[in-house]
């Protein structure tokens, strides 16, 4: 479990990515995994059964954000927002936006909608929303370590989830950036922005999407030390289940979870998460248009 030095850029501008080393080795018990991440289709299921609203869709009180002017406390989200031209990749800020009224039903904000769109992935869902949608449907999100052994897909040490060539025999193989970062993907993988669901080639496992198209809840805490930790406690770490608390040097009063996979902004001008062994991280109340989840159950 982990990745290897590459070479290549990561998210945030590391060229190390430390929180994803050392490599060390990790035992999980059998389980089954959702073969794609959660679709528009199966959460309105959830939704029209149970009328659960998102996060996104509540407005924040005064009592959450006490520093914030009235106008800012609406309902929303954040969503990507390519830049007009090119920026200097140092402030992540330049490409993001909270949009009023941006919500699993309306992923950039309104008027656009998900009409047509039931077989794409969910996004704009926060962790408390995925875990009551697999409440719901009687599972569980994976922990990280299950994540990872699931998208390998029965490789080991390979660099993507199907191989170490990211293009094999000129063949995309995830819903990744291509063209010039923040300002315009191209599509030359077929999708420019999010893809359905299966639109790509499963790995090992049967599984869709494990890199690229959109990120994915785990159940476990982030914190950039933890894979030391585990190596440094010697032998199988078995069935790890994350931190006991998390931690970010960089936002130290926030709570997050980790994400897995990268999603369709990644691209090595910038963000390379889509490689297996990476990792990714966020607030856990908040939610994007590049971040969804799947399920898993115990036998």
């Amino acid at each position: 479990m982990g990745s290897k030095e590459t070479g290549h850029l990561a998210c945030e501008g590391s060229a190390a990515m430390p929180d994803a080393r050392p490599i060390h080795r990790v035992y999980v018990d059998g389980f089954w995994m959702d073969a794609t991440d959660v679709t528009n289709a199966q959460f309105a299921e959830f939704v029209k059964a149970t009328g659960y609203r998102t996060i996104a869709e509540i407005a924040p009180t005064k009592e959450e954000f006490p520093t914030a002017p009235p106008e800012n406390l609406v309902a929303g989200s954040v969503v990507f927002t390519p830049t007009p031209g090119p920026v200097n990749l140092n402030n992540h800020f330049q490409w993001w936006n909270y949009v009023r009224g941006a919500d699993w039903r309306h992923p950039v904000g309104p008027p656009g909608d998900i009409k047509g769109r039931e077989s794409y992935p969910v996004v704009q869902i926060a962790y408390p929303d995925a875990v009551a949608y697999a409440k719901w449907a009687g599972k569980r999100l994976p922990t990280e370590a299950e994540w990872e052994f699931a998208a390998r897909g029965g490789l080991s040490g390979m660099t993507y989830t199907w191989g170490d060539e990211f293009k094999p025999g000129g063949k995309f193989m995830a819903n990744t950036w291509q063209g010039q970062f923040p300002v315009k993907d191209t599509g030359e993988d077929g999708y420019a922005g999010l893809a359905p669901v299966k639109s790509f080639p499963s790995n090992g496992y049967g599984l869709y999407d494990m890199a690229g198209n959109v990120w994915q809840w785990t159940s476990d805490w982030y914190r950039p030390d933890y894979f030391k930790q585990l190596a440094e406690a010697g032998g199988v770490a078995r069935n790890p289940q994350g931190p006991a608390t998390p931690f970010d040097p960089s936002e130290p009063n926030e709570k997050k979870r980790v994400h897995k996979g990268g999603s369709f902004l990644c691209t090595d001008q910038y963000c390379t998460r889509y490689m297996v062994g990476t990792r990714g991280k966020g607030e856990e109340t908040t939610g994007c248009d590049h971040l969804g989840f799947r399920c898993v159950k115990a036998p």
